[in-house]
């Protein structure tokens, strides 16, 4: 697996201090699955009664752990309950012996931990259609056991990067009736980023009590703008898993309907999104797509993920390039209805084009300046509906193709 050895210049200057929540316990270990030298198995204990939801890729070669996990969403939430991530395999394109895999490790943990195995749910990441060791999980179970803390999200968030160059955390907190409910997720993803769910691994942690299927409802309607919103490269992972659980140990109940709830958890949501964007494989450019003016909000993300996945775009950014022709010809192919003569186009504050044609007073030297800042906006205006949807990627660079090019080696 390719070598990475600098930090995205995207990246958050540090990890954030994230809230213990209680109920929740982590541990790490280095199993060895694929690294030497460093943890790739996170393990997450849950407490009595806490409710689990959950969003998956819709790929149709989905490995075993997200076909075990989606079997398992929905159920029961009595009893405890345990989340095992390994990093460095996937799991995927592996047949029977893959679905073998997750049975040995969740019958082993379901043992060890004195918990039904429809409660213990897995994730794996890595390299795809190599069979995954899950001996040496199995082993490191117990010694995981032995270390979990309330204190482990940090290292948790560690042990499941691969290509990543940093953790990812981020958290929220608000009060009912003068009580504190608290939020924290941690996340994976720098490549194969593209909405068909979620992202390549997320796992968020509330003590708020609330019902498996309120958690639900407000999980499956925060994906869209946030982790449904994002792409690096237009691949779809064959791993993306996003599980969020309530352990209700703050006390408080909230429903699908808590807008303050709501509120908190889509920050948190599109906090971790935005970090994910910001570790894309080789970039250097953090770029939010605006459309606005769409027939519909669907048409709107259409044009929208058409400007934000065009390798011709992505690729002129990465140039700092203010090359406008480049954003009408993915409008144009995107499938969605525009027209041409009511276009207008934006990079930053300043007008490209209007009414289908370049405005007369616009300077490229304007725009270009624009184009050198590591964070860019793109803003179209289609000039038909009430449709709006922002969606967030990033340049295309050399570096891309380096870490893809050695990803195996």
């Amino acid at each position: 697996m390719a070598k990475i050895t600098k930090v995205s210049p995207l990246a958050p200057a540090h990890f954030p201090e994230l809230p213990v929540i209680e109920g929740v316990r982590f541990a790490t270990a280095a199993a060895g699955v694929k690294y030497a030298g460093r943890t790739d198995v996170m393990l997450a204990s849950l407490c009595e009664g806490t409710s689990i939801a959950g969003v998956y890729t819709r790929s149709s070669t989905r490995s075993a752990a997200v076909l075990d996990c989606q079997s398992k969403t929905g159920g029961t939430n009595s009893g405890r309950a345990a989340i095992i991530v390994n990093s460095g395999n996937s799991n995927a394109f592996t047949g029977a012996v893959g679905a073998e895999s997750v049975q040995a490790i969740t019958s082993a943990a379901a043992t060890l931990f004195d918990m039904d195995s429809s409660r213990v749910f897995t994730s794996s990441t890595g390299v795809i259609g190599e069979r995954l060791p899950h001996d040496k999980i199995v082993v490191a179970l117990e010694g995981l056991q032995n270390s979990l803390s309330e204190a482990g999200i940090a290292d948790a968030a560690k042990a499941i990067m691969t290509t990543d160059t940093f953790p990812k955390g981020a958290s929220a907190s608000f009060e009912v009736d003068g009580k504190p409910i608290k939020i924290a997720g941690i996340a994976k993803g720098s490549g194969m980023i593209a909405p068909d769910m979620a992202t390549m691994l997320v796992y968020i942690f509330t003590d708020a009590a609330v019902t498996q299927a309120d958690l639900q409802a407000v999980l499956s309607e925060l994906t869209g703008p946030t982790f449904n919103s994002i792409t690096v490269d237009s691949d779809t992972s064959t791993s993306d898993t996003l599980l969020l659980c309530a352990t209700g140990k703050s006390g408080v109940s909230v429903g699908r309907e808590d807008s303050q709830f709501k509120d908190a958890l889509r920050g948190v949501m599109l906090d971790l999104a935005h970090q994910v964007v910001r570790d894309g494989e080789g970039a250097t450019k953090f770029v939010e797509i605006r459309v606005t003016g769409a027939q519909s909000e669907q048409d709107a993300h259409t044009h929208a993920m058409a400007i934000a996945n065009s390798p011709l775009v992505k690729t002129a950014i990465a140039g700092e390039d203010p090359n406008w022709g480049r954003i009408v010809m993915a409008i144009g192919k995107s499938g969605a209805f525009a027209d041409r003569d009511k276009l207008s186009i934006w990079f930053g504050d300043v007008l490209v084009a209007k009414d289908g044609w370049v405005n007369p007073e616009y300077r490229e030297e304007d725009a270009a300046s624009l184009m050198k800042q590591p964070e860019i906006t793109i803003s179209v205006d289609l000039g038909l509906g009430q449709g709006a949807r922002t969606v967030w990627t990033c340049d295309l660079t050399h570096g891309y193709i380096e870490i893809n090019a050695d990803y195996r080696s």
